[in-house]
């Protein structure tokens, strides 16, 4: 990433050069590459998938003003231009050049790519599956969102979409068993990481405990009696996280887990009523909708309710990655430090809390370990959230080294050791790049 204006403070050149060496993209999703509506546009830079309230704006958010003051002179035009002057420009120049200036001046070394299995359809293609913005046509392949960027790309395994085909095609409980476990150790090895988004599913309020083999039939076979359904049953979604594990002892891979701020992305096409008068939205961070409206459920609780089941995984000796902490990033912060296989995503709230950043990156300075830190920008739809993530990231932990440096707390040396770290080497030893 180019150094001008990027950095809020003055640091030595040695701490500069690490704040904006190439980062490690722990975690990131798709974004479009078609040309996009202004409604469309917005929808996708919010969190709740859903148009402003009549006479108001997304861009009147932190995110949106960000977009506004950083992603503007990127397109070649000054900060600050007014939402229509920015869209105008996004439309002149087209979605394949937005995305290589903005993706490629993010400073990105390597994207980990979030549902990489996802674009693993026919003849290789990517397949629209179930999960709305997440794939299909409209969106980057890993490989052409990598050469956007010019980046390299490696793939994370999105475990409930594995179950979901398995959950299709399995034709007994006891051959869900086997088959589960053997689509995940294929995908493993193509993998440096497996991924869960359970909080979006049930919650995290789940019983650690391994499910008997005898329940885990039981409540198959009644899964693949209705195997369109989304999985929330406890027994099955327990045994799908401990077959994760195993499979990631197996191949050495860590295990990653959303437990705080979801991308709702909004219900997706399709959706259908269930139990309640609920409606079945996609796997990705979507919410419950109830007669039209988005509802946040019981996924927004941060990481305490897994603590059980963190503890219960410590022996097996596999890495856990907490992403999506804020606003629970404190809590995550404190179990990265007691705990020696857990670690913390410093991303995605740090697009959305914009000027805020600096005070997030403070709070987990405080409490996590710094060798258990890792960046993710969780930019996804639009490539402006993956831009706005590494500058924020930068921006943020720049004025949390200076005010260290300042006070006399850390040398020159221990800023820039701290910098590469979380902004690349913490990631590339666990997912072993």
């Amino acid at each position: 990433m180019r150094s001008d204006g990027v950095l809020p403070v003055e640091l030595p050149d040695a701490v500069r050069e690490a704040l904006l060496a190439p980062l490690v993209d722990q975690n990131c999703h798709g974004v479009r590459r078609d040309d996009l509506t202004r409604a469309r546009f917005e929808t996708l830079l919010s969190d709740a998938g859903t148009p402003a309230p009549p006479g108001t704006t997304h861009f009147d958010t932190p995110v949106g003003t960000a977009v506004r003051r950083w992603c503007a002179p990127v397109l070649g035009l000054a900060p600050h231009v007014p939402p229509a002057v920015y869209l105008a420009r996004r439309a002149e120049l087209g979605a394949t050049e937005v995305n290589r200036r903005l993706l490629g001046a993010a400073g990105i070394a390597t994207f980990l790519f979030d549902g990489f299995d996802h674009f693993d359809g026919p003849n290789g293609g990517p397949d629209s599956g179930p999960d709305g913005d997440l794939g299909g046509p409209e969106v980057l392949p890993p490989a052409e969102m990598g050469h956007a960027g010019g980046a390299g790309t490696a793939r994370v395994v999105h475990i409930e979409r594995a179950e979901e085909e398995v959950a299709r095609t399995a034709a007994s409980g006891v051959s869900y068993i086997s088959a589960l476990a053997q689509i995940l150790a294929a995908r493993a090895v193509r993998a440096v990481a497996l991924k869960s988004v359970t909080a979006h599913r049930s919650g995290l309020h789940l019983d650690p405990a391994r499910p008997s083999r005898g329940a885990v039939i039981a409540a198959a076979t009644r899964r693949l009696a209705c195997p369109g359904e989304r999985l929330v049953d406890q027994v099955l979604l327990r045994h799908l996280l401990w077959t994760a594990v195993d499979v990631a002892r197996e191949y050495g891979r860590p295990l990653q887990f959303h437990t705080g701020h979801p991308h709702y992305g909004g219900a997706r096409q399709g959706a259908h009523a269930g139990r309640g008068g609920r409606v079945d939205v996609g796997a990705f961070g979507t919410p419950d909708v109830v007669e039209g409206h988005a509802v946040p459920g019981r996924y927004g609780t941060g990481p305490a309710p897994m603590t059980g089941f963190i503890v219960a995984v410590q022996p097996m000796g596999v890495p856990v990655v907490l992403l999506h902490c804020h606003p629970f990033h404190r809590r995550a912060a404190y179990l990265a430090g007691v705990l020696p296989h857990v670690y913390v995503d410093v991303g995605a709230a740090l697009t959305r809390s914009a000027t805020g950043s600096a005070a997030v990156m403070a709070e987990l300075l405080e409490l996590a370990p710094f060798h258990k830190q890792l960046f993710g920008s969780g930019g996804h739809g639009v490539a402006e959230t993956c831009h706005l993530g590494a500058l924020h990231y930068r921006r943020g932990l720049a004025g949390a080294l200076a005010a260290r440096l300042a006070d006399g707390e850390w040398s020159v040396s221990d800023a820039v050791r701290v910098a590469q770290m979380i902004g690349s080497g913490n990631a590339r030893r666990i997912y072993r790049l």
